[in-house]
């Protein structure tokens, strides 16, 4: 659930892209203990400083993959500051609870976000150091992480398992909803606890809508800035029927071209900024534009694989690391014959949160044209050519190709019969800890004494 922290997004587009600068390394004036280093803010007698402020901008300018100029940076500083305060008020909760996060369940997630972006053991912390950005950071960061999910998972208690009934309720449920049109949709949640900050979240809010319309992939904002549990999922709500949506997102997604940014939305507790990345009916996935000539789609079953580099890719200057992986992948795209072939070669390298079978994907609603077109000639059985983004290679397999019309699609009975039991309780744990999670960081900010300094 970590690797949000590494910005690990899925990139299928043409292999020419533009090399993002990283943030610019630290100065003098920010090393521990220099002089500009002051407390911004006392939280229940532990401080945040501007030092801390610092690295968490330039660790989210990494992920997000762009130069923030120390302007941009600072415009950042206010919601930061909120997400540092948010984030010491959980760890003083986890160890108020005695709920124990060791320093070897750190390591040990550490390790794993190196291991599954091929990292040497270590070199995560050395590359952040690089940077100006303080691996403690990234080490806070975890450890709030792992501990705020233990507590929250003690706080459900018996609940933390949805029982047979609880997943008969829900299939039921999802029943009477797929009868209509379901969306899929992204969120990013920015609540507003006290009314007196809410212009403050607003501007922030539409400065962030603004990066993401150029080009800040929502993923990342989602996992450094929202306050909901989808953050750890890079923002997914997955797919959401009308009636199970907040009434003013509801109206908006079904006017919404797919891959649009909404513009923020007030809604109870704070803003919600939407994209909407497909819709479907009936079980066919589709958006006003997706539909062919004669009103039919064409359902595309793929496999794909993904290597991440390590490190963002400077496409005049790839290291011997980066051409190593390229090398890889154009290995398994040409030795490969058949989706279970490749199915079994790219399971062992593949980035952990990329699936390889991502599921029916309607070939006229995909993005961009380069890639929409390289499917739509793909001989099926066959890789495709190693598909080269700034931070990994991609490689695809049309398994299936199948022209359907609206009377082609599985009934909404069979689509709700077909949700796996261990889908339908992630589900029902995932709202349960949603709330959970909203009430208890609003009664820590309530108990709080906060005291701003900077």
């Amino acid at each position: 659930m970590f690797r949000s922290l590494l910005a690990i997004l899925a990139v299928l587009a043409a292999p020419a892209m533009a090399q993002p600068r990283a943030p610019a390394p630290a100065t003098t004036a920010d090393a521990p203990g220099g002089p500009r280093n002051r407390i911004v803010t006392v939280v229940n007698g532990d401080v945040v400083t501007t030092l801390e402020v610092r690295s968490r901008a330039r660790l989210f300018a990494l992920n997000a993959g762009f130069a923030a100029s120390q302007e941009q940076l600072d415009r950042l500083a206010p919601q930061i500051t909120r997400l540092l305060v948010d984030e010491k008020l959980r760890l003083q909760e986890v160890q108020r609870r005695q709920i124990l996060v060791t320093d070897d369940d750190v390591v040990n997630t550490l390790a794993d976000i190196e291991r599954r972006n091929n990292l040497p053991r270590g070199a995560l912390l050395q590359q952040l150091r690089s940077l100006g950005i303080q691996p403690r950071t990234m080490i806070d960061q975890v450890r709030a992480q792992i501990g705020w999910g233990r507590l929250l998972r003690q706080q459900l208690g018996p609940n933390a398992e949805p029982s047979e009934a609880d997943v008969a309720a829900f299939t039921a449920s999802l029943l009477a909803r797929t009868r209509g049109p379901e969306f899929l949709v992204g969120e990013i949640f920015i609540p507003v606890d006290d009314p007196a900050t809410e212009a403050d979240v607003r501007r922030f809010v539409e400065d962030v809508t603004g990066q993401l319309r150029r080009g800040l992939p929502f993923a990342v904002a989602a996992t450094q800035f929202s306050q909901s549990q989808t953050a750890l999922q890079g923002g997914d709500l997955g797919w959401q029927p009308e009636n199970r949506l907040d009434p003013q997102v509801a109206a908006l997604v079904t006017r919404m071209p797919q891959g649009a940014i909404s513009n923020p939305l007030r809604v109870p507790g704070g803003f919600q900024i939407i994209t909407l990345r497909g819709r479907r009916d009936g079980g066919v996935v589709a958006t006003p534009a997706a539909a062919g000539p004669q009103g039919g789609v064409t359902v595309l079953s793929l496999r794909q694989m993904f290597i991440p580099f390590p490190g963002r890719l400077d496409p005049q200057n790839p290291t011997e690391a980066q051409r190593a992986v390229v090398e890889r992948a154009s290995r398994i795209a040409t030795t490969a014959r058949g989706c279970e072939a490749f199915e079994q070669a790219a399971r062992g390298v593949t980035a952990s949160n990329r699936p390889l079978n991502p599921g029916e994907v309607v070939l006229e609603a995909m993005n961009p044209p380069q890639l929409r077109n390289l499917l739509a000639r793909q001989p099926l059985g066959q890789a495709s050519q190693p598909l080269i983004a700034p931070d990994g290679v991609a490689v695809i397999m049309v398994c299936a190709r199948e022209r359907r019309t609206p009377n082609a699609a599985p009934s909404p009975e069979a689509a709700a019969a077909n949700v796996p039991a261990a889908q339908a309780r992630e589900a029902i744990l995932r709202d349960r800890v949603e709330v959970i999670s909203r009430q208890l960081q609003r009664e820590l900010r309530r108990r709080a004494i906060i005291e701003t300094r900077a």
